[in-house]
């Protein structure tokens, strides 16, 4: 059983920082992209950014400039380093692996930020 499981969401000021982490756990023994998405209140779910298992590295035009991501293969995690953080990044953030060829999301996080 493969799961991934987020961490690091919660309450910001405007102008603030979080640190998003996604640990995926299980029997694994390929992890290719991981990715993070997020969904705000009546909106659809929109990628943020992605990161193949060789670094290649792809952001949405929300992010660029602002996001970071990266990840450690070694531990089979994935973090979104997210700087001067806006209003409208609030959402649910959630990351997506595709391991062994499936696909597998986590739970969510919730991000929050306050004006």
């Amino acid at each position: 059983q493969v799961q991934l499981v987020e961490s690091g969401g919660g309450l910001v000021q405007a102008g603030g920082s979080l640190r998003l982490s996604c640990a995926a756990s299980g029997s694994i023994f390929s992890v290719n992209d991981m990715d993070w998405y997020r969904q705000a209140p009546g909106k659809q779910r929109e990628l943020v950014a992605a990161i193949s298992r060789e670094g290649k590295i792809h952001y949405a035009d929300s992010g660029k400039g602002r996001f970071t991501i990266s990840r450690d293969n070694a531990k089979n995690t994935v973090y979104l380093q997210m700087n001067s953080l806006k209003p409208e990044d609030t959402a649910v953030y959630y990351c997506r692996g595709v391991i062994q060829n499936r696909e597998y999301w986590g739970q969510g996080t919730q991000v929050t930020v306050a004006s």
